[in-house]
């Protein structure tokens, strides 16, 4: 059975800095997609970062230069590091992970919350 366990969300002042983890078990992330998304009231989920199995990463264009994805192969556990953080980066944060192998499948954390107060 697949789990994907967030934590490190919480209250910050703008221009803080939180690292939001997810640890993984029954799935390895290494050989699959990874990423974390992100949903605020009444939008829509949109991805915040992402790193595929080849260890390429790529972000939203609005945390560019703000926040890190990495990933410990061998805690198994993806981070996102989120610096310089904006009220419009409140959300709750999800991680995700997409296997690259048949029969293709996708799973979901529970989301952890972050709230970025002015």
């Amino acid at each position: 059975q697949v789990q994907l366990v967030e934590s490190g969300g919480g209250l910050v002042q703008a221009g803080g800095s939180l690292r939001l983890s997810c640890a993984a078990s029954g799935i390895t992330f290494s050989i699959n997609h990874v990423g974390w998304y992100r949903q605020a009231p009444g939008k829509q989920q949109d991805l915040v970062a992402g790193i595929s199995s080849g260890g390429v990463t790529n972000y939203a264009d609005t945390v560019k230069g703000r926040f890190t994805i990495s990933r410990d192969n061998a805690k198994n556990t993806l981070y996102l590091q989120m610096n310089s953080l904006k009220p419009e980066d409140t959300a709750v944060y999800y991680c995700n992970a997409r296997t690259t192998y048949p029969p293709y499948r996708t799973y979901w954390g529970q989301g952890t919350q972050v709230t970025v107060s002015s």
